[in-house]
């Protein structure tokens, strides 16, 4: 079998618990899960690199499989930040990985910013170390702080590098590496004026690389959460940890609904995802607000489910109607793949504000409207819901240009795009 290069975590190591340690710290070893010398030819091995957060870790590990659904002789390894979400995920997922030590720069002067330049030195001695013994022919950097180190040696060994960045602003690592990849594949095509002007004539428009919609039957998905298909649905989703802002003004129209004070707009239906760290407050206060409102009630109206995460969120999003959500440019791009109107509250506090790019952007292509946290007011949001959920014409030209703006296939598109910059496959492969 394939020998896994030394400090990398094989697919058969990952999963043990091994994942979640230092990968420099295990010493190269044997992959029993790992392709075959016979299987994989060399100068096929691809490095896709990019994490810290969900966003920019999961548009990797979609490429990745488009990727080797084009050419299975591919070996996909992952390069990803000990201290990322990667460090999780890649170990439950049995993949191929190192993970470093790197951290984000904090912004301005910061005493801190030492530290973070001493493990990023440790990081490409890691990462230079990976490279020389594995020789991929290319590297693909999602973003994030974690894809530095892998963008920064594949320019110093002269490896191809292309990039894939999510958000209507780049990153400052797509900044960076932008100036000597050979592609830059943009999700917005607000960002093309964003990059260095050096770097603009090998930006691609391809979209992020989502999950491409399957058909599925609107009575199927309301069979499938116990909902009305003949009612509207307003999916409410706060990203993968929730938020607290938006779920309590969502809260305080509903117990308005339930004390009569309101009525429920065209008599809509909720599909809403608190987050994990939410769903608990948040069912409770239903519960006490129910009994208060309901004489004899006991439990939630059956017109609102409640998940503190949906692993469903295919079926979910073959449901909904409209949704209000954060502006994080993978759940945007769910949206836009399936012509969803969106209500968007952009998380304030994102890097560079551009989760506020995002939904400007979007709602500039009548796919959205924007809603900044700041002005976020439980009558407004309620008020902008009844409106929208009213005016047919208004939603169904979001939804049209949102679809406008959707990229379903974009994970395949980019993939042969990336298998362009690799070595041509052998006769039998």
């Amino acid at each position: 079998m394939a020998e896994a290069p030394q400090g990398v975590v094989p697919a058969s190591a990952a999963g043990t618990g091994n994942g979640s340690r230092s990968a420099s710290a295990i010493a190269d070893p044997m992959s029993s899960a790992a392709p075959s010398a016979a299987a994989v030819r060399p100068g096929t091995a691809t490095v896709f690199s990019g994490g810290g957060t969900g966003g920019h870790l999961y548009p990797a590990l979609a490429l990745a499989d488009a990727l080797r659904d084009i050419r299975p002789d591919v070996r996909a390894v992952f390069v990803g930040a000990e201290r990322g979400i990667e460090a999780r995920v890649l170990p439950a997922r049995g993949l191929e990985h190192l993970l470093v030590p790197v951290e984000g720069f904090r912004r301005g002067l910061h005493l801190a910013n030492l530290t973070v330049l001493r493990s990023l030195a440790q990081a490409l001695a890691a990462v230079g170390g990976l490279f020389h013994r594995l020789r991929p022919s290319l590297v693909v950097v999602t973003g994030g702080y974690a894809g530095g180190p892998a963008g920064l040696v594949a320019g110093l060994m002269g490896i191809r590098l292309v990039l894939q960045e999510q958000n209507s602003v780049p990153g400052l690592t797509t900044r960076v590496l932008s100036l000597w990849a050979r592609e830059v594949h943009l999700a917005f095509p607000e960002a093309v004026a964003r990059l260095p002007r050096l770097a603009r004539p090998r930006a691609r428009i391809s979209g992020n690389p989502v999950r491409p919609p399957h058909p599925v039957a609107r009575e199927d998905a309301a069979e499938a959460f116990h909902l009305d298909a003949s009612r509207p649905v307003v999916l409410v989703v706060g990203g993968s940890q929730g938020a607290r802002a938006v779920n309590e003004a969502v809260l305080d129209g509903v117990r308005r609904i339930l004390a009569g004070e309101i009525s429920r707009p065209g008599g809509l239906q909720l599909l809403w995802v608190t987050g994990p760290d939410h769903l608990t407050s948040i069912r409770e206060a239903l519960e006490e607000t129910t009994v208060a409102s309901v004489p004899g009630s006991e439990s939630i109206p059956t017109w609102i489910r409640l998940h503190g995460y949906l692993e469903a969120m295919p079926m979910a999003l073959a449901l909904a109607d409209l949704a209000v959500s954060r502006a994080g440019a993978m759940a945007t791009s769910e949206f836009l793949a399936r012509g969803i109107p969106s209500l968007l509250i952009p998380f304030p506090f994102a890097a560079a504000d551009h989760q506020a790019r995002n939904a400007q952007a979007l709602a500039e292509a009548g796919a959205a409207e924007h809603l900044p946290e700041s002005e976020l007011d439980p009558d407004d949001l309620w008020a902008r819901i009844r409106r929208l959920l009213e005016d047919r014409e208004t939603l169904d030209s979001m939804a049209r240009a949102a679809r406008q703006r959707g990229r379903p296939d974009a994970a395949l598109e980019i993939a042969r795009s990336l298998a362009a910059h690799l070595p041509p496959t052998w006769e039998g492969s």
